[in-house]
């Protein structure tokens, strides 16, 4: 299968009301030509799961700018303002997830974990509506796993199997995000040949990538 796409087909398998997750860090390792591309769409009430949501200019932060997300699921939106505004006023829902937790909990949506056991939050509002279990004395709150429809990635260098190498913060989230979502699109800064990227390089296998879309390829 050709797994090559232009952005704006890519943007064809997101609809109205589905959860996406974002990979990035502060829009660093964000797929910019896939946010474009759901921009110009005007998908809509989205569920989005990232670890922050960029800047207003960059990023899921345009998204956010154009109210497409109905909730926003994330470790800090600090960078963003808009997305501050919007969950003040109750606009947009907005769960704000310990960055660890948050990360922990997207790996146990990839790999098939019920969840896991962890000592973060307790005494604080993270605790609130979350099932507690005591093991050797030490009081953990229980954290259930998260997954998506679909999963947009970023990889300096893919292959046209699919095969990604990531650099820098691009490792924080798009690998364990590879394997949480029913859809896989990875946007590539760099397309290259199947052969082309050394195996020991291969941070996340081709398996796991349905579709690529090249970076700027509208």
């Amino acid at each position: 299968m050709d797994k090559v796409i232009s952005a704006a087909k890519a943007a064809d398998f997101i609809k109205d009301g589905m959860t996406i997750m974002v990979g990035g860090f502060i829009a660093n390792g964000t797929p910019e030509t896939l946010i474009d591309a759901l921009v110009a769409k005007g998908v809509k009430n989205l569920t989005l799961i990232c670890n922050d949501t960029g800047v207003p200019e960059r990023g899921a932060g345009k998204m956010v700018v154009k109210k497409q997300f109905r909730k926003i699921v994330a470790s800090h939106v600090g960078t963003n303002p808009e997305t501050g505004r919007q969950m003040n006023v109750g606009e947009t829902e907005v769960v704000l997830i310990p960055q660890g937790t948050l990360a922990e909990r997207i790996r146990c949506g990839g790999i098939g974990l019920g969840g896991f056991l962890t000592p973060t939050g307790i005494g604080t509002e993270v605790e609130e509506g979350k099932q507690k279990m005591t093991v050797n004395g030490q009081e953990y709150l229980l954290e259930l796993p998260l997954r998506a429809d679909v999963a947009l990635l970023y990889g300096s260098i893919v292959d046209k199997s699919g095969n990604i190498v990531y650099t820098y913060t691009q490792r924080n989230f798009n690998p364990m995000m590879a394997m949480a979502a029913d859809l896989v699109i990875c946007e590539a800064g760099s397309l290259v040949e199947v052969g082309e990227i050394d195996p020991n390089n291969v941070m996340t296998p081709g398996i796991f990538v349905d579709y690529i879309v090249r970076k700027g390829d509208v």
